[in-house]
Formats: C-alpha cells, sequence, structure tokens
C-alpha cells in the first residue's frame, strides 16, 4: 500500500492507495476539478458542492459505462457478421472449386 498525499476543495488528504501513486493523484485532481467547476457557479457549502460533484462523476460514469456497452453490442454484431461472411466464402469457395472439376 502506498501512502498518497492528495488536495480536494483546499484540504489535505492522505490516503492508502493500492495501485500506482500517480493514479491515485491523477482521480484526486479529477474529483478537485469537479469540485472547483461546482463550487464557483454559486454560493454553495463544501458539503452540498460534494454532493453535486459527487452526481456530476456519476452521471458521467453511467453514461460512459452506457457507451461502452453499445460499443460492446456493436463489436458482437461486426464479429457475428464476420463469422457469416467466412462461412459464406469459404462455401462460395468450394461452389467454385466443384465448377472447376466439371471442366
Amino acid at each position: 500500500m502506498n501512502r498518497v498525499t492528495v488536495s480536494i476543495g483546499g484540504r489535505a488528504f492522505t490516503l492508502l492507495a493500492e495501485g500506482d501513486a500517480a493514479d491515485t493523484q491523477r482521480v484526486a485532481e479529477y474529483v478537485d476539478g469537479k469540485l472547483t467547476e461546482v463550487l464557483s457557479g454559486g454560493k454553495l457549502s463544501l458539503v452540498d458542492g460534494c454532493i453535486l460533484s459527487a452526481m456530476n462523476i456519476t452521471e458521467e460514469l453511467f453514461r460512459e459505462q452506457e457507451s461502452s456497452e453499445n460499443l460492446r453490442r456493436q463489436l458482437k454484431e461486426y464479429l457475428e457478421e464476420s463469422t457469416k461472411l467466412k462461412l459464406e466464402l469459404s462455401e462460395a469457395k468450394r461452389e467454385i472449386f466443384a465448377l472447376k472439376g466439371k471442366k
């Protein structure tokens, strides 16, 4: 475990990170940026800003998950189509060889 000190909302937090410290720092910077964005829009308390930031980040997550699932579905369809086309190609080659053999 790595100890990583990050700054979010002007406050320092020391976190225990299982992964790379740079990844934890990057996540903290993203959260801090989202919090700063929300707080710059009006007079919100830090707690309210954190809640709105969490909601915004979660909405982004859900959109990305949906997009990822759509891409997986599309890839699956392409793979199924590719398999179908390979079978059709093999059948066409067999027919061509059969026709050449009859000459």
